[in-house]
């Protein structure tokens, strides 16, 4: 499963992927199919990416990823809108050590949601970018021949100066012959 440009955004409902970066903030694709896009600002909206999103364990937390692999193969997703204990019944099974007092309904809602709009994509189904293949290369370089061409550098414009003499003329010339000073 190949989650590295998926993220979630707060206040904001579903899931986006994350196009492109520019200085203040990413331009993101809603993962919906009316693909609507949106300009996030870093600086006034939180992004959480879903390969780094962890769920509370008694132990160690869990990684997210783990979580909808298990849900992948289970096969009977309930829907999001049951209540809160076919959930729990559920998350026991493909979460098997979450903290049931720190993980709510809403969470388990929210995965669920998640994992419904992530099934019927490709990307879900797919190896992650960074596995490595027999070459020692990554998956995506191997597809993918990468050109770097690098800009020439710019010279910088030669300084125009005139000489003070010149500057001096000039001014001069200007002046209003009627006008004292």
């Amino acid at each position: 499963m190949n989650l590295s440009a998926i993220v979630s955004v707060s206040g904001k409902p579903g899931l986006w992927k994350a196009l492109v970066q520019n200085k203040t903030g990413f331009v993101l694709e809603s993962l919906d199919a009316q693909k609507t896009k949106l300009v996030v600002n870093l600086s006034t909206a939180k992004l959480a990416a879903l390969e780094e999103i962890t769920i509370f364990g008694d132990d160690e937390d869990i990684r997210l990823t783990e979580v909808l692999e298990r849900m992948k193969t289970a096969g009977n997703v309930p829907d999001a809108k049951v209540d809160g204990t076919a959930l729990r019944k559920f998350f026991r099974e493909v979460a098997p050590g979450h903290d049931e007092e720190k993980v709510y309904a809403s969470d388990m809602k929210k995965i669920v949601t998640w994992f419904n709009i992530l099934k019927e994509l490709p990307l879900f189904n797919e190896e992650p970018a960074t596995a490595p293949s027999a070459e020692g290369e990554t998956a995506e370089a191997a597809a993918a021949p990468v050109k770097v061409t690098e800009k020439p550098k710019e010279k910088p414009a030669p300084k125009k100066t005139a000489a003070p003499k010149a500057q001096a003329a000039k001014a001069a010339a200007t002046r209003n012959p009627s006008k004292k000073g």
